[in-house]
C-alpha cells in the first residue's frame, strides 16, 4: 500500500518539471503527507489542484468512507464500484519526491524511505472523484498500488504506481481506453530507485520535519 509520502520540492520546480499551467495553490514542504490531508494533484490540462486524500465515491452517504479508500489496487481498480468510474474518466497525477513503507522486523515495523535514484520528484497514478454532501463539495483522490518491484519487495509486497514522464498525457486523457490506462499500472524499475532506513519519528503523522527522512 501507500499510506505516507513526502512532497518537499519547491513549487517552481514542480511547475517546470510537470509543465503545469494556470494558477497553482500555495504549497509548503511536507515531510509526512498522511491520509485525509489535502494533497497536490495534477489534473487534466496540467493544472495543479488540491484534493483530499481518501476517495469519497459520488454515491457515498457521508465522507467518512474516504479514510478507508486511500489506495486502489491496480488489479481491481477497473472493477470495484468505489473506483471504476473515477478510473475510466477521472485520473490524476499526484506529485511526490519519496514515500514510506514499513517492514515487519523483530516483532515490530521498521520504516523505510523510498525515492527515485537522484531524488527527483515523480508522480503517483491517482484517481479523483467529486462528492456533494453536508453542505459542501469535496474533491478527493486515491493512489493506485501494484505489486512491488524487487527493491520494494524486500520491504513490502505492494508499492504505489509511478507514472513515467512519457505517459503523463496518456494517463490524464479521459478519452483513452481503460485497457490502455491499465497497461500503465506496472511496477517502476527497481534499478531506478533507492531505499534506506529511517526512524520511527515518521510513524506519528503530526511529525512533519526533516527528521522523518533522515537516514538511520
Amino acid at each position: 500500500m501507500c499510506g505516507r509520502y513526502t512532497l518537499k520540492t519547491p513549487l517552481d520546480k514542480l511547475v517546470q518539471q510537470f509543465d503545469l499551467t494556470g494558477q497553482s495553490p500555495t504549497l509548503s514542504p511536507n515531510y509526512n503527507v498522511a491520509p485525509t490531508q489535502n494533497v497536490a494533484a495534477v489534473m487534466n490540462g496540467r493544472r495543479l489542484e488540491t484534493l483530499r486524500w481518501g476517495l469519497i465515491p459520488s454515491w457515498a452517504k457521508d465522507d467518512s468512507i474516504g479514510a478507508r479508500l486511500i489506495n486502489a489496487r491496480a488489479e481491481t481498480v477497473n472493477e470495484k464500484p468505489s473506483f471504476r468510474s473515477a478510473f475510466r474518466r477521472r485520473r490524476c497525477l499526484i506529485p511526490a519526491d519519496g514515500f514510506y513503507e514499513w517492514r515487519r522486523l523483530n516483532g515490530g515495523k521498521q520504516p523505510y524511505y523510498i525515492t527515485l535514484r537522484g531524488g527527483e520528484p515523480f508522480v503517483f497514478a491517482g484517481i479523483w472523484e467529486s462528492w456533494s454532501g453536508a453542505g459542501e463539495d469535496v474533491l478527493s483522490c486515491a493512489i493506485i498500488t501494484t505489486r512491488a518491484n524487487s527493491l520494494v519487495a524486500e520491504i513490502h509486497e505492494r508499492m504505489p504506481v509511478i507514472i513515467p514522464a512519457i505517459a503523463y498525457d496518456d494517463w490524464l486523457d479521459p478519452e483513452i481506453d481503460a485497457h490502455e490506462a491499465l497497461a500503465l499500472l506496472e511496477p517502476y524499475p527497481a534499478d531506478a530507485m533507492d531505499a534506506y532506513l529511517v526512524s520511527t519519528h515518521v510513524n506519528r503523522p503530526a511529525n512533519n520535519d526533516e527528521r522523518c527522512v533522515k537516514p538511520l
